[in-house]
């Protein structure tokens, strides 16, 4: 067999592609405002076969898809074939804007590449490990179990792949560490990692739960979605329009994007200052709460566009958790590249680390198909 591994990871209107030799990328790209007027591609469908018929792909060993939401059913990297394509297509109510996308990317590359293998890893695998006791939710559980509603988690790959690089960056057993990991992009979540093993994450039973996001609110109080209907008249689907994309920095500042609130807060403006005081107390709050859930804090890491490159948001979001021996030192905060950035002394190490999805999927895509040989 050989290491090539194409990687496709279908975005909601986007889809990211890379072609490995290895651990080394020999090709790649995204296409970027599929379905838009005037865009991109009419559909997905449209993007995967523009790529193929872009790519060499002699000699590849396999595809690996990213696919969102997996259930309670895949907890980990899959072969995809007939019955597993049947079940993600099962799963759409759960990730509506996502697992569609996932799906016209397998049926294509099937369709195209019949003899290569086919891979489906899933987001919410990493977090099928989550006890019971976080994962459930508290309400009738006839009801949960009837439409499928408890806590799964997102941005696993991400997650798994930071965790363990955590682990190498300070010489430490991954199965010993005890991290936290903050992936923060315009998309935002948390995971309290034991071992190796997810066993908190901030994102739900979609991804609108926990941090602020760009554009997503994060937790609030369900009593506000009924407040908006009986007041407010709003049909559900602009209340989940107004709490998935005209919420979060988006909704407290009119700009969905970090850099720029950081540069309006610079200046002066108290919306931008407000909504990164929100943005970072709710990463504080989680960040204490994981902290006692897993009891040892070995490691806090960011991640994500945010997370890899804004220090104001790193400092704040720490600032004030010194007494369980979390700091940030202002001078390594402020340097770049994968690293530490709490002083030498420091009892729990600070770390950023770049995330690297698609090269985790790549990973365990190979591994999957060797170990089906």
């Amino acid at each position: 067999m050989t290491d090539r591994v194409l990687v496709l990871n279908c975005g909601s209107s986007s889809v990211k592609y890379r072609l490995y030799a290895g651990s080394e990328v020999v090709d790649g790209g995204t296409v970027e405002r599929i379905g838009e007027p005037d865009g991109g591609p009419a559909d997905h469908e449209a993007a995967v076969r523009s790529i193929l018929g872009s790519l060499e792909l002699t000699g590849l060993a396999a595809v690996g898809h990213r696919v969102v939401h997996g259930g309670v059913r895949f907890a980990e990297p899959t072969l995809i074939d007939d019955a597993v394509l049947d079940a993600i297509a099962d799963l759409v109510p759960l990730a509506p804007l996502h697992n569609p996308a996932n799906l016209a990317g397998i049926r294509v590359t099937r369709e195209l590449l019949p003899d290569v293998p086919q891979v489906a890893i899933f987001d919410t695998a990493f977090h099928r490990t989550l006890p019971e006791a976080a994962a459930t939710y508290a309400i009738e559980q006839a009801t949960a179990e009837r439409y499928g509603i408890r806590r799964y988690g997102f941005h696993g790959t991400s997650h798994a792949y930071v965790s363990r690089r955590t682990a190498e960056l300070l010489g430490r057993r991954y199965d010993e560490l005890n991290t936290i990991t903050l992936h923060l992009g315009n998309g935002a979540s948390a995971c309290a990692i034991q071992g190796g093993r997810s066993v908190a994450t901030s994102m739900g039973m979609s991804p609108l739960e926990g941090l602020v996001m760009g554009t997503r609110s994060g937790d609030l109080d369900p009593t506000i979605i009924f407040h908006l209907r009986r007041e407010g008249g709003l049909a559900v689907d602009e209340i989940d329009d107004l709490l998935n994309h005209r919420s979060g920095l988006r909704g407290l500042t009119g700009v969905n994007d970090m850099r720029e609130v950081l540069h309006r807060r610079s200046a002066g403006d108290p919306a931008a200052t407000l909504a990164f005081d929100v943005y970072c107390r709710r990463i504080k709050g989680y960040v204490g709460a994981y902290h006692a859930l897993l009891g040892r804090l070995d490691a806090v890491t960011f991640t994500g566009g945010v997370g890899e490159h804004a220090a104001p948001v790193r400092a704040a979001a720490l600032d004030g958790l010194e007494q369980w021996g979390v700091r940030v030192d202002p001078e390594r905060n402020a340097d770049s590249g994968d690293r530490v950035i709490s002083p030498q002394d420091g009892t729990v190490a600070v770390c950023v680390v770049h995330t690297d999805e698609e090269l985790e999927i790549a990973q365990q895509t190979r591994a999957a198909v060797t170990a089906a040989a």
